[in-house]
């Protein structure tokens, strides 16, 4: 039956409470390495203006409004080498609240990252954010790896990465 909001039971917040406690949001993003075996798939940054020339996650990006974070995974994959992951065959490895000394909002983020071990066709890149797609052995990552990625997949390669992360603070 719905409540007096109209709804499932489920709230939302007031005007006024929203004004003055909503000033600030988190952007969320999915962070997806595929791995096979003993390695992972980078690829490099290019005409971002953010790590250009770097090497970074598998696929990645925005988490998009009304999307669940496993969708947005699953989306991101697609959309950047072009094969398809099961959002049962993601496995999370952290939760990362992150920042940027520039203070500014669009530094304000929540990066859930995960591993896909299984997936559909041949990775190859399909925008022009990257120009570059390449294994690597998990025991010889590239030095050029963007920071906060690079802390999220060895935390996780050498074991003991905790659920809840934070970088930059």
């Amino acid at each position: 039956m719905p409540d007096a909001q109209g709804g499932d039971g489920r709230q939302a917040y007031p005007e006024g409470y929203a004004a003055a406690h909503g000033s600030f949001a988190l952007i969320p993003a999915a962070y997806v390495f595929l791995v096979e075996g003993e390695r992972v798939l980078l690829q490099t940054r290019e005409g971002t203006g953010y790590y250009d020339g770097w090497w970074a996650a598998s696929a990645a990006g925005h988490v998009e409004f009304g999307e669940t974070v496993m969708a947005g995974a699953v989306r991101e994959v697609l959309e950047e080498i072009g094969v398809e992951v099961d959002e049962s065959a993601l496995e999370p490895i952290t939760a990362m609240h992150r920042t940027a000394p520039t203070g500014l909002p669009v530094d304000q983020r929540i990066d859930v990252f995960f591993v896909a071990r299984s997936w559909r066709g041949i990775p190859s890149l399909q925008e022009q954010k990257a120009s570059a797609l390449e294994w690597f052995a998990l025991d010889a990552l590239p030095e050029r790896l963007v920071h906060h990625e690079r802390f999220a997949l060895e935390g996780w390669r050498d074991g003991g990465l905790p659920p809840i992360t934070t970088f930059g603070f």
